[in-house]
């Protein structure tokens, strides 16, 4: 290994998140699909030529993405390494959520970079794209019971071979998209991303040579465990566990659980899953790279100052038996994948605040509210619309939880409603912060939204979400948030789905609507103890009703808005004997 001065390795550092980050904004900037354009749902990043492993990410990429990908440039390797023929200017294209994937609507596009004739690293692109057929548009089918049913599954083909494009592909890619234009886009800009980060770093190699290159690269990996190792250790040996569910499955209205028992002994930390609900017939199974993805995420969120790269991994071992939900095998569905890795996030979250209770934050909002509406536009064209919406995240030791926040599986974006009204024939009637949705607490939870949406044409229309059942909970003492809740209009009725949380098959006329009410968050200790002038702030804003700030928070207003210090007092002393007798 070539000895690296610090100054030189900070410098490599910057220059290579970079390369992911410019990789980042040229597909962003090109795509034509507004999920990657304007949602940032994709990521790119620098890869391991022998393990796959994950060596850089960029800084707006998706970490649940980042993660995953490790496991996909290894199915690439091992596809190589089956077949032989690798040569500069392949790409390989796939979606597979079996072998490095997450669901079928996430292409991935692997391509190796050559030195002096020599593999010497993997980039790699993978974005949303807006459908890739099935039974629903937009791929996201609450009833798929196998994953022929969500859309088109491609397994690791060479997209270009030695710099030629097999156009075979690009049509069979065309055949079975409801907008195949949309995907060709996408695409596109995905190889703009990969071209553009092979030029960037054939010039830091350039720069610098192969040897420091590939030093920093592992010198990044080994700071990676060592940090993450101190950081293991930080915190006190023992068992501790922690369990979520979710609503249903979409085909059986039965509760599943999502379990993780943690065991951490001096540096070294073992996850284990075991506990967890058998594979489901419906579409919130995950495979094992998926699970071990989101465990990565959470674990950035746990420990900061560790760099993201594979080496934070090495003291982690994982028990993710195929006997769960969370290492699925084919033909088990995954379009409803962000709902079970938002679970499993949180129950990570829950596990390690149980080990260190200054990191205790409550549960956010939990689900992205996958809703796609399709139809064909005035000239008979077809529209596609997919987005997913934010909500509440949950109040922590720090402050009380962010309104209308996505989730933090991630660094995308909601999609702007000007966006999304100028691209598809609808008109939000409704985008609002939703009073009283967020968990009561000293540090109360962040609000969700109230979002309406107006059919300018017939649509159809389905939703895939979660939390309609069990609510985000609070931690120490704080309250759970409200429940997620979505309806729509039908002749003069209003209807909700069965399963709570997911519909299909809903047909929506023109004039009328749809209503998604997205959860907050979980609150953060005793509500009582929050200050009456907060309380009385969060209600002149349309946050908490009088109700509320007197039921939850025991604040009494006067009809000004001001506390009513005798009152409320009075409220909180009657509170605090309840809770002691």
């Amino acid at each position: 290994m070539t000895a690296i001065d610090p100054v030189t390795l900070a410098v490599l550092k910057g220059r290579l998140e970079q390369i992911a980050d410019e990789m980042d904004a040229t597909l962003c900037r090109s795509a034509f699909n507004p999920i990657i354009a304007e949602a940032k749902d994709a990521c790119h990043g620098l890869y391991h030529a022998t393990t796959g492993d994950t060596l850089v990410q960029g800084t707006s990429g998706l970490p649940i993405f980042v993660g995953a990908m490790s496991f996909a440039v290894k199915a690439v390797i091992d596809k190589v390494a089956r077949e032989g023929g690798l040569a500069p200017g392949d790409t390989f294209l796939f979606n597979d959520p079996y072998c490095g994937g997450t669901h079928l609507n996430d292409f991935r596009l692997v391509r190796p970079v050559f030195r002096q004739g020599e593999l010497f690293a993997w980039l790699a692109s993978v974005g949303h794209w807006l459908d890739i057929g099935g039974n629903v548009a937009g791929g996201y089918n609450p009833k798929a019971v196998e994953s022929f049913q969500e859309g088109m599954r491609l397994p690791p083909v060479k997209l270009f071979t030695a710099g030629t494009l097999n156009q075979d592909i690009v049509d069979i890619l065309a055949a079975n998209s409801r907008v195949p234009g949309s995907n060709w886009g996408d695409l596109n800009g995905q190889l703009n991303a990969l071209d553009l980060g092979e030029k960037r770093f054939a010039a830091l190699l350039d720069q610098y040579g192969e040897a420091t290159v590939s030093s920093a690269l592992d010198a990044f990996s080994d700071r990676a465990e060592a940090l993450m190792r101190a950081a293991i250790a930080s915190l006190p040996d023992g068992r501790y566990s922690f369990e979520d569910v979710l609503d249903n499955d979409g085909i059986v209205d039965e509760m599943l659980t999502v379990a993780l028992d943690v065991t951490i002994a001096g540096e070294a930390m073992t996850l284990d899953f075991s506990r967890s609900s058998p594979p489901a017939r419906g579409p919130i199974n995950i495979s094992y790279a998926t699970t071990v993805a989101a465990c990565y995420v959470a674990l950035k969120h746990i420990f900061t100052a560790v760099p993201a790269n594979a080496g934070c991994l090495r003291p982690i071992r994982f028990v993710i038996p195929e006997t769960t939900l969370l290492a699925a095998k084919a033909p088990k569905p995954m379009a409803g994948y962000t709902e079970t890795i938002l679970r499993l996030i949180g129950v990570m979250l829950g596990a390690l605040a149980k080990a260190d209770p200054a990191r205790a934050t409550a549960a956010p909002f939990g689900t992205i509210n996958a809703l796609s509406i399709a139809g064909n536009r005035a000239d008979d064209s077809r529209f596609v619309m997919f987005s997913f919406f934010g909500g509440g995240l949950g109040g922590n030791p720090e402050s009380d939880g962010l309104n209308h926040a996505n989730n933090p599986i991630s660094t995308a974006t909601i999609p702007p409603l000007e966006i999304l009204e100028a691209a598809y024939p609808v008109m939000f009637t409704q985008w609002a912060l939703r009073l009283d949705s967020a968990g009561a607490g000293t540090h109360r939870g962040g609000l969700g939204a109230v979002y309406e949406i107006e059919m300018l044409r017939d649509a159809d229309v389905a939703l895939l979400g979660e939390r309609g059942k069990a609510a985000p909970f609070g931690v120490s003492g704080g309250m759970e948030a409200a429940l997620n809740r979505f309806s729509w209009q039908e002749g003069e009725e209003t209807l909700s789905p069965p399963m709570v949380s997911k519909v299909t098959d809903v047909n929506v006329k023109t004039g009328k609507r749809v209503r998604l009410e997205t959860p907050g968050g979980g609150g953060w200790r005793d509500p009582k103890a929050r200050p009456a002038a907060r309380v009385a702030r969060d209600v002149r804003l349309g946050y908490v009703g009088r109700e509320a700030a007197r039921r939850d928070y025991g604040v009494a207003l006067r009809e000004d808005g001001s506390v009513d210090e005798a009152a409320t007092a009075d409220l909180r002393r009657t509170r605090d004997a309840g809770a002691a007798a």
